[in-house]
């Protein structure tokens, strides 16, 4: 049953039109926000965001004649843990067994920043369960690794090494958004950092799966499997270095995809979701009616 955004602490950030409920799976108690009827949608939240980051997305997508499922995952929003452990596939699990429990059959996936690891793991290995797939703002699984994309990675020695209260607010500095943050959506994308357990994860989330993915990423482990689900990758103009060195690091896609586009959005940066709600909706839609 649907729970009031009142009832929640700390408080729900302001969205008009969603159902704000708790899917309960083994060990997580897991919060979603859910808009629309229709074929499936799923959206998952990149760092350090959550459901919210899609408010201005998911209602455009809804209207099109979707639901669409915006999970807190594991570590982050209102979603919480019995267990603070975090293993590579971790959420990969955790998104497995809340599609059971929401009689998600297939799904039109969307993903963000550290949200696209557990989509890449969906796409290569359940990939009966995803119609297609956009990816925001990460480069495809496959990519080849260059000295020149290390400046895109400038970030993490701080959220491996992250202090329980060190504020997070430099993460939404001008380095990463085309337009500066309002005080108040950034208060809202940290809301919850001051549960001690959301703010406690951000180093599990980042030794336990980030790295490691990394690293599988960086050995090559995707360039050696082919990804068969239609996917779309989406990068701002100015998201540094990396919109700069896919056409360097992405080579010859074709060779390890079945069907990869590639877009771009003007006046965006990292966090374009932020910067562009409206193109990244825009794009979502049409490839869902596209590549389907």
């Amino acid at each position: 049953m649907p729970t009031p955004a009142s009832a929640w602490s700390p408080p729900l950030p302001e969205a008009s039109g969603f159902d704000h409920l708790v899917v309960e799976t083994p060990g997580l108690h897991t919060h979603v926000a859910a808009i629309g009827e229709g074929e499936p949608v799923v959206l998952l939240h990149g760092f350090p965001e959550h459901w919210w980051q899609w408010h201005a997305i998911a209602p455009v997508i809804a209207a099109c004649g979707y639901r669409v499922i915006c999970p807190d995952l594991r570590g982050a929003g209102w979603t919480v843990a019995d267990d603070p452990r975090v293993e590579r596939e971790t959420r990969l699990r955790d998104l497995l067994a809340l599609f059971d429990v929401l009689h998600i059959e297939r799904t039109h996936l969307v993903a963000h920043d550290m949200g696209v690891l557990t989509a890449v793991q969906l796409t290569y290995d359940h990939p009966e369960r995803v119609r297609t797939a956009v990816q925001l703002a990460v480069p495809p699984a496959f990519l080849t690794f260059s000295p020149k994309v290390l400046p895109g990675f400038r970030h993490l020695p701080s959220l491996v090494w992250h202090r329980p209260g060190a504020s997070l607010r430099g993460t939404f500095s001008a380095a990463y958004v085309a337009r500066p943050m309002s005080e108040a959506t950034v208060e809202a994308h940290l809301a919850p950092m001051r549960r001690p357990d959301i703010d406690g994860a951000v180093r599990p989330l980042l030794r336990g799966m980030v790295l490691p993915e990394a690293v599988r990423m960086a050995r090559g482990v995707y360039r050696r499997r082919r990804l068969t689900v239609p996917t779309l990758v989406v990068f701002g103009r100015q998201d540094r270095p990396w919109n700069e060195q896919l056409g360097r690091i992405c080579r010859n896609p074709g060779r390890y995809a079945d069907r990869i586009e590639f877009a771009y959005v003007d006046d965006a940066a990292h966090f374009i979701t932020d910067d562009a709600p409206a193109a990244v909706a825009d794009l979502a839609i049409d490839w869902f009616e596209r590549a389907a």
